[in-house]
């Protein structure tokens, strides 16, 4: 929560406590659960801290009653805080829900509770405003997303990427993800793509490691990758590269923004795919900056449609279709400007609610 020291400052009278990390705590909030309890990843690990998220849930309820607390932030992880939002409502507290759930995916019928619960609900990304208004949240703030603030300066000066920059040899950046599952299904078809590539071009592979990965895996490749980096050199690798073979996740919205061209990929265990392909209606693209736009910018595979072919031929069409790549940058350099939001202090506006 960038806007949680002016927040703190302008509201030295309250005592802020809850869920959060270090950073929070270091600002003076009193944390009854640390972020890292509340971590999982997919539906598997989900299902087995059921028990311990109802316990949350109650444990939360109960300080907010015994403190007499009057306004809660919730933020992100949707399906606890809607729950939570939906407890503290009824008690009388203002929730303000810093980011709007991505309901337009897993469950539209959410925006209806959404309305009943929410003090304000502040959105993210360009359609959201109105998609949420539409279904009855009356109080909306649009706010520039995260990755905006995170880059706001790096994003000022963007090293330029004419067709043809990379000369005699292309940079590649591989993002296999960050999660186990992900970087072990996806390098292996990136570095297929790569070998593929290498027959008729001059390549210079770049690849960003996560530090909970065994180094081991990435060693499995090290003749294949030139340059390594680490997760807090995400910036400087996308500065320097020409495209980028990525999963799918927020990554795929910095090289949105940082106009990278890249392919966009996705394979998933076989029961986060049965759930996806059974309980959750939205059809639409995976990557960010695809929804943003609404419209297919980045080539998008999933499961078996993962094919390093398809991966070395879409790039092969970037690096020798001028017009081709030309028109995906034109694109592209619109991303910072639908992702703006309005004009308006964050802590500020949440400041004045408290002190209602």
């Amino acid at each position: 929560m960038s806007f949680f020291p002016e927040l703190a400052r302008l509201c030295s009278d309250v005592k802020f406590y809850g869920v959060g990390g270090d950073l929070l705590e270091a600002e003076g909030m009193e944390l009854l659960y640390h972020l890292k309890d509340f971590s999982s990843m997919g539906f598997s690990e989900v299902i087995h801290k059921i028990p311990f998220y109802f316990k949350a849930l109650k444990k939360l309820e109960e300080e907010v009653i015994r403190r007499g607390t009057k306004t809660a932030i919730v933020v992100d992880f949707q399906d606890f805080n809607l729950r939570l939002a939906r407890r503290l409502s009824k008690r009388g507290v203002k929730v303000l829900y810093y980011v709007a759930p991505q309901a337009w995916v897993w469950k539209a019928k959410r925006a209806e509770t959404l309305s009943q619960v929410t003090h304000t609900l502040f959105t993210i990304l360009p359609f959201e405003k109105e998609w949420f208004g539409s279904r009855g949240v009356k109080q909306i703030k649009s706010i520039p997303h995260p990755l905006m603030l995170t880059y706001q300066d790096q994003l000022s000066s963007l090293p330029p990427k004419p067709f043809g920059v990379w000369g005699n040899k292309l940079k590649i950046l591989l993002l296999p993800g960050s999660r186990k599952f992900e970087v072990y299904n996806l390098l292996p078809e990136f570095i297929k793509a790569i070998r593929i590539l290498r027959k008729t071009m001059s390549i210079e592979v770049h690849l960003v490691r996560v530090a909970h990965i065994n180094p081991d895996f990435y060693d499995l490749y090290q003749n294949d990758i030139d340059v390594f980096y680490d997760s807090e050199e995400l910036t400087l690798a996308m500065k320097e590269c020409h495209i980028s073979l990525a999963a799918s996740g927020t990554v795929t919205l910095s090289t949105g923004l940082f106009e990278l061209p890249t392919i966009v990929c996705y394979k998933a265990d076989l029961l986060n795919v049965f759930i996806f392909n059974n309980f959750i209606n939205y059809k639409g693209p995976i990557s960010l900056t695809n929804i943003i736009h609404n419209k297919i910018i980045f080539p998008e595979f999933i499961q078996n449609e993962v094919d390093p072919a398809r991966l070395a031929s879409i790039i092969r069409t970037w690096t020798l279709n001028e017009k081709i790549y030309n028109e995906l940058k034109s694109t592209l350099r619109e991303t910072k400007n639908l992702l703006s939001g309005e004009q308006f202090s964050v802590p500020e506006y949440m400041a004045r609610v408290i002190h209602e």
